[in-house]
């Protein structure tokens, strides 16, 4: 079993293909990218903890996750849908999380602190709703598909990439 990390992909929803500029010619071929680079990546076995902003329409929610690959947890994002707690699919649902993955503490949210629980301590704050353009702080990274090649990536990835651009 494998973790990853994952947020904003905004399936069917056109504005943030315009707003973010994704390099997709239309929705569903950025859908049909973000499900293929999902599925490319996460298998069947393996949690991905998605870190808010899933999909514009709320009926769109449950088949959607019936094509992803792996355990899905949901960290709510300002995007997401009153009701969304309520579509099949999902090993959990909230708002705000503290794990620990390999002996690493992680704060993880939709949204990027400017502090966190055990931020000097080593703990590591992950989160979305910036789409790449946020400046992080050290030990913070975006998950959010725009910062990571459309894809869910593992805290290991993570340590080794570079900084979303700023």
């Amino acid at each position: 079993m494998t973790l990853f990390f994952t947020a904003d992909t905004h399936f069917g929803d056109h504005r943030t293909r315009n707003i973010h500029r994704r390099p997709f010619p239309g929705v569903a071929e950025m859908d049909a990218a973000l499900v293929a680079g999902w599925n490319a990546v996460v298998g069947p076995d393996d949690d991905v903890w998605h870190l808010g902003d899933v999909a514009r329409r709320l009926q769109d929610v449950g088949p959607l996750l019936a094509r992803l690959n792996g355990r899905k947890h949901l960290l709510r994002g300002n995007n997401d849908a009153p009701g969304i707690a309520d579509c099949a699919g999902w090993a959990s649902v909230g708002d705000y999380a503290e794990l620990t993955v390999g002996g690493t503490a992680i704060v993880a949210c939709h949204y990027p602190f400017r502090s966190w629980n055990g931020q000097h301590r080593g703990t590591l704050n992950l989160h979305g709703h910036s789409h790449g353009k946020l400046k992080s702080l050290p030990r913070q990274h975006d998950v959010g598909v725009d910062a990571r090649n459309f894809r869910p990536v593992t805290l290991a990835e993570l340590r080794t990439q570079a900084s979303p651009p700023t």
